[in-house]
C-alpha cells in the first residue's frame, strides 16, 4: 500500500521571491551573451583554420576543436573554475571560470558550423577571387563569408538556444543564474518541486519563441534557394 501522501502544490514561495529568479535570469542572459559573442568569435578563427591546408594551423585547431567537443561541459565548466586558479595562481569567479568554458565549448561547435558553411560555398568561388588577386583572407572576408553565413543561419541559431540552456551548468559553481536563485528559494523553503517546476516553464517560455524563429528562418531561407 502506497503511503506517501499527494503533493500540494503551493508556488506563494517561489511568487514571493521573485526577485531572486529575475537577478538569477539577468545573470543567465549576461553569460549567455558574452559566451555566444566570445565563441562566435573563436569560432570564426578556428574554423578558418581547420579549413586551411597549412598543418601548423588545421592540427591544433582540430585537436581543439575535438578536445572541447568530446568532453563533457560540466567537467569544463569545474576544471576552469576550480583547477585552473591552482595552475596560474589567479582566482577566478564563477562568472569568469563560466564564461570561459561555455565559450571555449562554444567556439568549438561554431568551428564545425562555419567549417561546414565554408566548404560548401564552390571552389570555383575561390579561384575567381584569387584570379582578380584577392589574398585568403581578401577571399574570406568579401567573397566567401557573406555566402557561407546565409547557409550558416540556422545551426548558428541552433548553437545558441543550446548554450542559453547549458548555462544552468554555471550553477555548480555557484555562479547566480536562474537555476542557482531557484536552488536558494528551495533550499530555504523546502518547496523544490515548486522552485525547479518554475525554472523549466521559464526556459520553456524563452526557448520556445526561439526555435519558431529558428523555424521561420529555415523556412523563409528554402524559398529563397
Amino acid at each position: 500500500m502506497n503511503s506517501m501522501k499527494p503533493h500540494h502544490w503551493d508556488f506563494a514561495a517561489v511568487l514571493d521571491n521573485w526577485q531572486i529568479l529575475a537577478s538569477g535570469l539577468i545573470g543567465t542572459f549576461e553569460l549567455a551573451l558574452a559566451s555566444l559573442l566570445c565563441g562566435t568569435a573563436i569560432g570564426l578563427v578556428v574554423g578558418a583554420a581547420r579549413y586551411s591546408a597549412r598543418p601548423l594551423l588545421h592540427w591544433p585547431a582540430t585537436a581543439y576543436v575535438e578536445f572541447f567537443r568530446n568532453t563533457p561541459v560540466l567537467v569544463q565548466i569545474i576544471w576552469f573554475f576550480f583547477a585552473l586558479p591552482i595552475l596560474i595562481q589567479v582566482d577566478l569567479s564563477p562568472y569568469v571560470a563560466a564564461t570561459l568554458a561555455l565559450s571555449l565549448n562554444t567556439g568549438a561547435f561554431m568551428a564545425e558550423i562555419f567549417r561546414g558553411g565554408i566548404r560548401s560555398i564552390h571552389r570555383g568561388q575561390w579561384e575567381a577571387a584569387r584570379a582578380v588577386g584577392m589574398t585568403y583572407m581578401q577571399c574570406m572576408r568579401r567573397v566567401i563569408l557573406p555566402q557561407a553565413i546565409k547557409r550558416m543561419l540556422p545551426a548558428f541559431t541552433n548553437r545558441a538556444i543550446e548554450l542559453f540552456k547549458m548555462t544552468t551548468l554555471a550553477s555548480a559553481i555557484a555562479f547566480h543564474e536562474v537555476l542557482y536563485g531557484a536552488k536558494t528559494i528551495a533550499a530555504t523553503h523546502f518547496n523544490s518541486i515548486e522552485a525547479y517546476t518554475t525554472v523549466a516553464f521559464i526556459f520553456f517560455g524563452l526557448v520556445y519563441p526561439m526555435v519558431q524563429f529558428l523555424y521561420a528562418i529555415e523556412r523563409n531561407l528554402k524559398r529563397g534557394d
